[in-house]
């Protein structure tokens, strides 16, 4: 893989190095980053990916993101989804919407992988100590379609991969741009991919998002629209963009649907055109202890702390805000990916958004 990456480096002129959005001068919003400024600020949220490279066609991954390091099945996290557009296999929605919470890793990959995904949960859940008796499990699984660059119909995900994702979550830095799920994405005719941010509020909440960016529009960073590439294709509106959103507030999952809304904010400061074929979904949890659903909690009335309507709005701003510069992220550290139609035996090159170009028209 090493060899492949290093191949295309020398074959496809690159851009100026990647650099996240912060170094541009974009930086959305009043609000304060986490240390990191990414989903991984959010106090034990791990993330991990698996990135596939593969012959000349194959250009695809999965990241998974973990909302605590425990047994996630027995220690349920509040949850709610958002669905703009559905244009989309969000797989796991129904179940998270009947009972506001999830009980799995969440998983992003490509559309026709998404049955190795799941089975990859499926596995991990089972074999997790105190499962034992587990004869249902609710697996949340993202797609966006990278068959522009991935010979998606070659499915190359592997139920391995996607376990392999999981066991490498951790809580540190998150790598972005054409890696994991991201790796064959395509975002305004530009390389997308996976990207992340967060936000402190007054209250001293964390916010942290992460997107596997894969649609299109009109760019627009922080106001300043970027001209679309030189391309003999001009690029498509169509596409889908996967949104998950972590917080250490206590939030019920009414108020996580809510929370889950506003990151179409951050979205539509982006010039995503919410085409028909795009799917747009966010899906919101909280990692706050009282609120985590115990077996003991599940067994009784309990009652949890959630964050009062009336205090709820700084959070509404750090979702916004922290996707917007997420989906910055996933454009900017982005490297160009090359790759061949198995079908046509053309080659197809994917430029990244030069950090360059986007410097001087937001210093304008």
């Amino acid at each position: 893989m090493r060899l492949l990456l290093t191949i295309s480096v020398l074959l496809f002129a690159t851009p100026a190095l990647a650099e996240r959005a912060r170094a541009l001068g974009l930086a959305p919003g009043p609000l304060p980053t986490g240390p990191l400024n990414a989903i991984t600020d959010v106090p034990g949220v791990a993330v991990g990916q698996v990135t596939i490279d593969r012959g000349d066609t194959i250009r695809t991954g999965v990241t998974a993101i973990l909302p605590h390091g425990g047994n996630i099945f027995a220690g349920k996290v509040p949850a709610g989804i958002f669905v703009a557009n559905g244009f989309g296999k969000l797989m796991g929605l129904s179940q998270v919407r009947e009972l506001g919470e999830i009980e799995t890793p969440i998983l992003l990959t490509n559309t026709l992988n998404v049955p190795e995904a799941a089975a990859a949960i499926i596995e991990h859940t089972l074999a997790q100590p105190g499962n034992e008796a587990v004869r249902s499990v609710n697996a949340v699984v993202g797609e966006t379609n990278d068959g522009g660059l991935n010979d998606i119909r070659a499915r190359a995900v592997t139920i391995t991969d996607a376990r392999r994702a999981i066991a490498a979550a951790t809580a540190g830095p998150v790598q972005e741009g054409a890696v994991g799920a991201g790796r064959g994405t395509i975002a305004f005719g530009y390389k997308g991919g996976i990207g992340t941010s967060s936000r402190v509020t007054p209250q001293g909440f964390t916010v942290g998002v992460l997107v596997q960016s894969n649609y299109g529009g009109r760019l627009i960073l922080s106001g300043v629209p970027i001209p679309p590439p030189p391309a003999a294709r001009p690029p498509s509106a169509d596409g889908s963009i996967m949104i998950v959103v972590a917080t250490d507030a206590p939030l019920s999952d009414r108020n996580l649907e809510r929370l889950a809304a506003r990151a179409m904010v951050g979205l539509a400061r982006t010039g995503s055109a919410f085409s028909n074929g795009s799917g747009d979904y966010a899906i919101a949890f909280s990692v706050h202890e009282a609120v985590r659903r115990t077996p003991e909690r599940r067994a009784a009335t309990a009652a949890a702390p959630d964050v009062g309507n009336d205090n709820i709005s700084p959070l509404f701003v750090a979702v916004a805000d922290a996707t917007e510069e997420a989906i910055a992220n996933s454009l900017l550290m982005a490297q160009p990916v090359s790759s061949r139609d198995p079908a046509t035996g053309h080659w197809r090159s994917v430029p990244a958004v030069d950090a360059d170009v986007a410097k001087r028209l937001l210093a304008r």
